[in-house]
């Protein structure tokens, strides 16, 4: 039976793949820092101003759960299925996701994110000599 109301489960849901997303642009950008790219500037500045965007949203929707006295944990893995414990004051209620769904899903948030982002570089100083 399930006790989460569709807004409840949106909004736990969103956090939660909101958060995997940005374990994944800061891993990317560790990757770029450590990596001898040619365009490194462009590419940080791009995943970091993500991240930022990403950090942003993740603490509003931090804001909207404790509002709402709701938490998210996960309570078992394994090579095929995540599960995850959304707990309100009302219930708690087990969640499972197929990892290659979380997968997709957080793609398409970086994907999201991309769009949200200006795509500039970072600005430098030129020195006309």
């Amino acid at each position: 039976m399930r006790c989460l109301s569709e807004s409840e489960y949106k909004l736990g849901s969103r956090f939660l793949f909101l958060s995997m997303a940005i374990v994944v642009l800061q891993q990317d950008i560790r990757i770029v820092e450590k990596g001898e790219h040619k365009i490194k500037a462009y590419l940080l500045h791009n995943l970091q101003s993500m991240e930022k965007t990403a950090m942003e949203e993740r603490r509003q929707l931090r804001i909207k759960l404790r509002q709402q006295n709701m938490k998210i944990v996960t309570a078992e893995k394994n090579d095929t299925f995540t599960t995850f414990l959304f707990i309100t004051k009302e219930c708690e209620e087990k969640r499972n996701y197929f990892n290659p769904a979380i997968r997709n899903k957080v793609e398409e948030i970086l994907m999201e994110l991309t769009q949200k982002v200006p795509q500039s570089g970072p600005r430098r100083t030129s020195t006309n000599a």
